[in-house]
């Protein structure tokens, strides 16, 4: 197939377009946002090589010159998503600056669906990837330790939001599935936990019951997750 390489290599060292002729009438940044187009609204399985090339106007094996891999044209994508993260001036508190880039890729995979599907160490290498982590690298200057420990760090809470995201992405999904309101459901739902509750066959769930009977504060559910990770790095007094 035109343009596959024989032996493993990375995109980014790759030329745009290899082979002889007229300049490359396409860009790595034309194909992802091609790509994260068609994912944005149909999901990431839409997302195949001859789809994209129709989205550009070209023809399928025309796009293997330029992407040899469908999986190097995920990590376009992921790169190309990576690019709107907002890269601020750190101002001494690595904390509210961990927190801040939470937030911000809570939002960014909302925006793009398909995004914690594609969350891999593997991807973590392009150039807006490189961008991200310098730039958090920056945000954790104040905090002591090893620069292993501040990447650990930084997985971590990558990690708890990707988490925490695909579970919202989910819950939204299935409600949307639903034949009925989420809030008939939750109803007969809760009447049906509350009657095996009151068989006394679950004492400590009745008590976490009588504590706190609900609704749950997702929001602040998120802050705490992300507030206890941080925690574990605080430097010891």
């Amino acid at each position: 197939m035109a343009g596959r390489a024989a032996e493993p290599e990375v995109i980014w060292a790759r030329p745009e377009r290899t082979g002889r002729g007229p300049r490359p009438a396409y860009t790595r940044a034309d194909i992802a946002a091609a790509a994260v187009r068609i994912a944005d609204a149909e999901g990431l399985d839409a997302v195949t090589m001859r789809r994209v090339a129709a989205e550009l106007g070209c023809g399928t094996m025309s796009l293997y010159n330029y992407v040899p891999r469908k999986e190097d044209l995920y990590e376009l994508m992921v790169d190309a998503a990576g690019g709107e993260h907002e890269l601020w001036e750190p101002d001494g508190d690595w904390r509210a600056g961990m927190v801040r880039v939470a937030h911000q890729s809570r939002a960014l995979m909302h925006r793009h669906p398909w995004l914690p599907r594609l969350m891999s160490p593997v991807y973590g290498f392009s150039p807006n990837s490189l961008r991200y982590l310098e730039h958090c690298l920056a945000c954790l200057d104040p905090l002591p330790g090893p620069y292993g420990t501040k990447l650990e760090l930084i997985a971590m809470l990558n990690g708890i939001v990707t988490t925490y995201v695909t579970n919202e992405l989910a819950t939204a999904e299935r409600t949307r599935s639903l034949p009925w309101p989420q809030e008939r459901e939750n109803a007969i739902r809760i009447a049906y936990l509350g009657g095996r509750i009151a068989t006394g066959e679950y004492p400590r769930m009745a008590a976490a019951f009588a504590e706190d009977a609900g609704p749950i504060d997702l929001e602040a559910v998120f802050e705490r997750a992300i507030g206890r990770m941080l925690d574990g790095f605080e430097p010891r007094r």
